[in-house]
């Protein structure tokens, strides 16, 4: 496997030098951080993730205040008691996108999460206390008892919340077959542990969160533009 240093010399000439590749990277929350995310936009963020999965995520954008508003502002609290017939009317809402199968999500997700703040105090206390070298156990733990949670939804969904996690986008992906380190399905037990076991390592060697490493191995590979400017935008997800 490679060491940290030789994929970030790569990243940096890849993207116009050190500066440049420090401007692209963002970080995540920290825990001190992460605990005042409120339960409503952590039920917002895995609908919004949900929602964006197989569509086209700038008609979410577009649309996302009609969520809000048909949803509650996603209050758990109100969304528990949704009966089933409720549901279907706001499925049919033209404020959001009308897909019976993923409006349920938010009334099952709501469940789920009501009982993780019954345990935890609040959802984001959970989420902070998870360690971050089994992060694909957060993940795997999602897809389980959650709704529609499984393959990248549920981790796009913890980047924009504050996670700290890697993101298992075409470039990272790219990079663990092109290094032979993966060979089978990208989401089995055995790949996981492969890419856990490797962003362990190089966050031991670099001291970067897991998000700056995931965007930092996305860089050094795949379609990357050399040169930078004042212009150039962050890359936020790999």
């Amino acid at each position: 496997m490679e060491s940290f240093d030789k994929i970030y010399s790569r990243a940096a000439e890849r993207k116009g030098g050190d500066l440049a590749l420090a401007y692209l990277l963002s970080q995540p929350l920290t825990n001190a951080e992460l605990i005042n995310v409120k339960d409503s936009d952590v039920l917002a963020e895995f609908t919004r993730a949900i929602f964006k999965s197989g569509f086209v995520w700038r008609i979410i954008e577009i649309k996302w205040a009609g969520f809000e508003e048909v949803f509650w502002g996603f209050d758990i609290e109100k969304l528990i008691l949704m009966p089933d017939d409720m549901l279907e009317r706001k499925a049919a809402d033209t404020k959001i996108i009308r897909n019976y199968t993923k409006v349920k999500t938010v009334r099952d997700n709501a469940l789920w999460l009501k009982e993780i703040c019954d345990e935890y105090g609040s959802v984001a206390k959970w989420l902070a206390q998870w360690p971050a070298d089994d992060v694909v156990g957060l993940w795997q733990y999602m897809k389980k008892h959650g709704s529609r949670l499984g393959g990248n939804t549920g981790p796009y969904a913890l980047r924009r919340l504050g996670k700290d996690t890697f993101i298992l986008s075409s470039d990272v992906e790219a990079y663990f077959r092109g290094h032979q380190l993966i060979d089978g399905g990208l989401m089995t037990k055995r790949s996981l542990t492969t890419i856990q076991n490797a962003f362990n390592q190089w966050q031991q060697e670099s001291g970067y969160s897991l998000q700056e490493l995931s965007q930092i191995i996305a860089y050094s590979v795949g379609d990357n533009r050399v040169g930078f400017s004042a212009n150039t935008e962050r890359k936020n997800d790999e």
